[in-house]
């Protein structure tokens, strides 16, 4: 029978020179382990608040839920300590260093929740600073099964990423074309959903929509079984 997936969020932030940042997870790690993705993980229960003053354009009619919104940009925290969230007038945030560890950490023990942390800095988190662009679910044959949200991100002014070291092995910034070269030279350990995203990005920086394709299961199973084998 199979695995029924879990709701996740992915970010693929991005730089001014339309660079993304891509992390390798720890071969020890039992989904995906020693390859290449973007930051991202499970939606939590406390994702999924009420309506308050801390999101912006809250849209209760959007067919997304608001909790993805939300996973996406504290998993983004949580895992490379890039806090998309502003100040009321607009303006970027700049966390001290030490604080900004310390609510990672309470973030990651679930001590603390993404709106909390709003709350007690008074920032706001625009849900337009995360563009969605697409879903993938997880095949029936794995026994780690996600359905895994896209958003893209702007790296915010001032900030840079500081990986965990505990959920990441390496991570660095590179152009989509240098990332799918390196995956088909063999450097980079990438699955489809990474490869699909970065070739998603790249047709549309060539004018193309931003929309990855939709595919069935069957046909992502086929997929992923001919690039495990290049």
């Amino acid at each position: 029978m199979a695995v029924t997936p879990k709701p996740a969020s992915t970010v693929i932030l991005m730089d001014k020179q339309d660079r993304v940042y891509l992390t390798k997870r720890p071969k020890t790690m039992k989904f995906l382990g020693g390859f290449f993705v973007f930051p991202g993980g499970a939606v939590d229960k406390e994702d999924n608040v009420p309506k308050c003053e801390y999101i912006k354009n809250w849209d209760s009619n959007a067919s997304l839920n608001h909790a993805d919104f939300i996973a996406a940009a504290r998993e983004l925290f949580e895992e490379v300590g890039v806090l998309i969230a502003r100040k009321d007038d607009g303006s970027s945030v700049q966390l001290e260093h030490e604080k900004a560890l310390e609510y990672r950490r309470l973030l990651v023990q679930r001590k603390m929740s993404f709106v909390q942390l709003l709350q007690q800095e008074r920032l706001y988190l625009n849900l337009e600073s995360l563009t969605y662009f697409g879903c993938f679910t997880t095949p029936e044959d794995n026994p780690y099964r996600f359905e895994t949200r896209f958003f893209l991100a702007q790296l915010p002014e001032g900030q840079s990423p500081e990986p965990d070291n505990y959920e990441i092995e390496e991570a660095f910034w590179t152009t989509p074309s240098e990332a799918l070269l390196a995956y088909e030279k063999g450097e980079l350990p990438m699955v489809p959903p990474t490869i699909l995203s970065l070739r998603t990005i790249l047709n549309y920086q060539n004018g193309a929509p931003l929309m990855l394709p939709v595919i069935e299961d069957k046909d992502l199973q086929i997929l992923r079984s001919k690039m495990m084998k290049q």
